[in-house]
């Protein structure tokens, strides 16, 4: 035993002088050495089960440097770090409650732009914008970019462009189509006049989001994950939507 002891000493000599602890000098109480030896069988078998060393004896303003670099990282991304989580989660539900916010983020800044008295909001419009992102929009978008990112898993340009031209020949037209007449027919509008602004406000729209979306839908294919690529497409749609909502708001077709 008091051979097996001395063996040991042997092998922790130089981890000893490594931390610069000399056998004989006094531990300080912040360092903590703990080594525990567990026999087997054996006599002569044994292992370390642990060692554990505080280092902020040794380094001891550590502590202080870590932290005041760490806090406002944390802090700063705490917000991202919990989004994530969720869409990870409930990816479907925080996909359209994200469409959601950033449709009513939108339709009020519509209206602060274009109503004559900033008090004047139109809530029931608010509310409609925030119906059709959270039912309409947000399921779309994560139904549509998962389809895309099955038919087409690669990200470089042969790919993102055919996702681009997909966008923009079938998606696009199709949700503005739906967003215009599901805008209409609250309001009270009748299945012609719903036609009759379709037939004058859905080709311009179109044609004017082919100044815009294009570049969005580059960026968005070409360089951000599949599970992030609706809130991103929702984020582009904020500056849109502002648009839409104001062509969606106006005075429908005079029938007479």
């Amino acid at each position: 035993m008091n051979s097996l002891c001395r063996r040991c000493g042997l092998l922790l000599r130089p981890v000893a002088a490594r931390i610069n602890v000399s056998p004989k000098a006094t531990v300080p109480s912040k360092i903590q050495w703990r080594a525990y030896f567990s026999f087997r069988s054996s006599p002569m078998g044994f292992r370390i089960r642990g060692s554990k060393i505080s280092c902020q004896s040794i380094f001891p303003s550590s502590r202080h440097q870590f932290s005041s670099f760490s806090s406002p990282l944390k802090s700063g991304t705490g917000v991202i770090r919990w989004y994530l989580r969720k869409l990870d989660t409930y990816p479907f539900i925080t996909k359209s409650i994200s469409s959601s916010l950033i449709y009513v983020a939108a339709d009020l800044t519509s209206q602060m732009i274009t109503l004559p008295s900033p008090g004047s909001f139109d809530l029931i419009r608010t509310t409609r914008m925030a119906a059709y992102g959270l039912l309409i929009l947000g399921p779309s978008q994560h139904l549509w970019f998962n389809f895309m990112s099955t038919i087409s898993p690669r990200q470089d340009y042969l790919s993102t462009f055919k996702k681009i031209f997909l966008g923009q020949a079938v998606y696009g037209p199709t949700l503005t189509s739906i967003f215009f007449s599901y805008n209409a027919s609250l309001q009270g509008e009748s299945g012609s006049e719903i036609g009759a602004r379709l037939q004058r406000d859905l080709l311009p729209t179109l044609l004017n989001g082919l100044l815009f979306w294009p570049v969005c839908d580059f960026l968005t294919y070409k360089f951000v994950p599949v599970h992030l690529q609706p809130l991103t497409n929702s984020s582009f749609a904020y500056i849109w939507t502002i648009y839409l909502t104001y062509m969606a708001n106006l005075k429908g077709v005079d029938m007479n």
